[in-house]
Formats: C-alpha cells, structure tokens, sequence
C-alpha cells in the first residue's frame, strides 16, 4: 500500500507541475505582445539646443499616424532611414541625431504604432506598413540611391524587410538578430516559442534578397541580443557586405563606443573626428566580402 500511495502522490505531484506549466505557457502566448514590445508612448520633442530636427506626420495604408523626425541632408550626402530598437523613445537616440547631423548627412526617424506619440498598437505586419509608409514619404524627397536604410535592435527587422523590398543606398543592421524567435528560444529554452510567437521577424530567412551593400555592427558584450546571431546574419547576406565587432561594447553603447566611424567609412564619406564619447572608443575588427578594404 505504502508503494501505491507515493506513487500516487508522484502523479499528483506531477500533474500539478503539468498544469502551472500549461498556465505560464498559456499566459505567455495570451501576453506575448506585451512581453515583445515596450512601446514610450508619450512624444517628446527634439532638443532645442540641438539639430533643426523637424517634426513630421505620416499616414499609413491602413489609417495610422506615425510620428516621424525629419533633417534634411546637406548637398548630396546621404539621408538615413532609422528604425529604432525597443522601449527607447527617439529622444533618447540624442547623441546619435548629433553625430548624423554633425556629418551634414540627412535622416528620417519614425516612432513606431504605439510608440513616441503615434497612434495604434505594435505588431509584426503593423511595424512593416509603417516603414512602408516611412519610405514612401521619404523618396518623394530623397532619391532611393541617397537613401541608406539603418536598423537597430528590433528596427533591424524591419529594415531587413523594407530593403529586402525597396532599394536603397545602402544597408545597416545594428546589434541585429536572426529573428525574434531565435532571440526568445535562448531566453526561455523550456518554452515552445516557435509555436507560440505571432511576431517572429525572421530576417534570417529574407536577408539573401537584399541587393544593396549591408553593414552589420555588433558589440561582442551585448546582453540583449547574442553577438552571434549578428555574425550569422552577417554571413547569409549577399556580398558587397561588411561586419564590424567593437569589443567590449553591449547592446546600447554602440553609438557612444564609436560605430560611426565604421558607418561613414563603410558609406565613402570624408573622415572625421571620432565619433566615440571621450575615453570611450572600442577597439574593434571589421571583416569585407565584396568591398575595398577599410584605411
């Protein structure tokens, strides 16, 4: 009797682990949005001490408005479509608007649906209808072999997407993944999330479509997003290409650690000052396939 009771007991035991299991994996799909995306949804402004950074609205095909921040660029220089990452409105982006500016190169920054005071809620098929609509604003100003599409963190997706569809200057992936699901099977490795994530931005599986020259920068300490996966997109997409390891560098120090100095080089554009935070520049390795070597 002893024997059947504890058995007993183990079943029970067991069926109950089973039960909180399918309760946290039921949550987590119920949830899953909200667990992706951390949108600021209140604006805030340019610095006015900054660069003439002007405000924009842009409709999308499926009736939302997006907040944009638009600067020119100076005579013939490039002019960045951006993609910002995640839970980081784009008033924080301020020292990267200052070193674009600075270089008298042009961009254009939308927040997102949901985000930075544009209307809507963030999904995979929204976030790509906006930078849709981004880049149709955009080249009725800029010609598409000035524009230079640039993504960051979760932007780098969505920039995969668009330059996999439109053509541009050139391509940049900052602190990139091979897609979202990839990003969530290392964090949660007891879950199936390849089965429950509706939002999955597989930039691994579209990346080989893009014809323009790709740059792909990675800091090798990034505790967001695995330094590998920005390697092994690096690796998928066709050549000319580059990819640049700033060491020492995480997910969000990228710009302060000096990856503009790669991305002007990488564009042709005239050197520079350093565009690294004092005592702050990474050292770094760049590996080409495709294109001159770098001075």
């Amino acid at each position: 009797m002893t024997g059947i009771r504890w058995r007993r007991v183990l079943l029970l035991a067991l069926a109950g682990v089973a039960v909180v299991y399918l309760i946290v994996i039921g949550a987590m799909f119920l949830l899953q949005r909200d667990l992706l995306y951390y949108p600021v949804a209140a604006g805030a402004s340019p610095d006015p001490a900054g660069p003439s950074i002007q405000v924009v609205q842009i409709d999308t095909e499926d009736g939302e408005r997006l907040v944009g921040w638009w600067l020119p660029a100076e005579g013939d220089n490039p002019t960045i479509l951006f993609f910002n990452g995640n839970a980081a409105g784009l008033a924080v982006q301020e020292g990267r608007w200052r070193r674009i500016a600075d270089k008298g190169v042009g961009f254009l920054a939308i927040g997102y649906r949901g985000y930075d005071g544009s209307t809507g809620r963030p999904t995979e098929a929204g976030l790509h209808k906006d930078a849709a609509a981004a880049y149709k604003w955009l080249t009725g100003r800029v010609e598409p072999s000035r524009i230079v599409i640039h993504g960051f963190s979760l932007g780098s997706g969505v920039a995969v997407r668009l330059a996999s569809e439109q053509p541009a200057r050139a391509v940049i992936l900052e602190a990139p993944y091979t897609s979202t699901v990839d990003v969530a099977a290392q964090a949660y490795p007891w879950a199936p999330v390849g089965l429950l994530m509706m939002d999955q931005y597989r930039s691994r599986d579209i990346i080989d479509r893009i014809n323009a020259p790709v740059l792909v920068i990675h800091g090798d300490a990034d505790e967001v997003v695995p330094f590998e996966q920005g390697w092994a997109l690096y690796r998928m997409a066709n050549a000319p290409k580059a990819f640049v390891r700033m060491v020492g560098s995480n997910h969000s120090t990228l710009v302060r650690d000096g990856a503009y100095d790669h991305i002007w080089r990488f564009l042709s554009l005239p050197p520079g000052p350093p565009s690294a935070a004092e005592g702050h520049q990474a050292r770094s390795a760049t590996v080409a396939d495709g294109l001159a070597p770098s001075r």
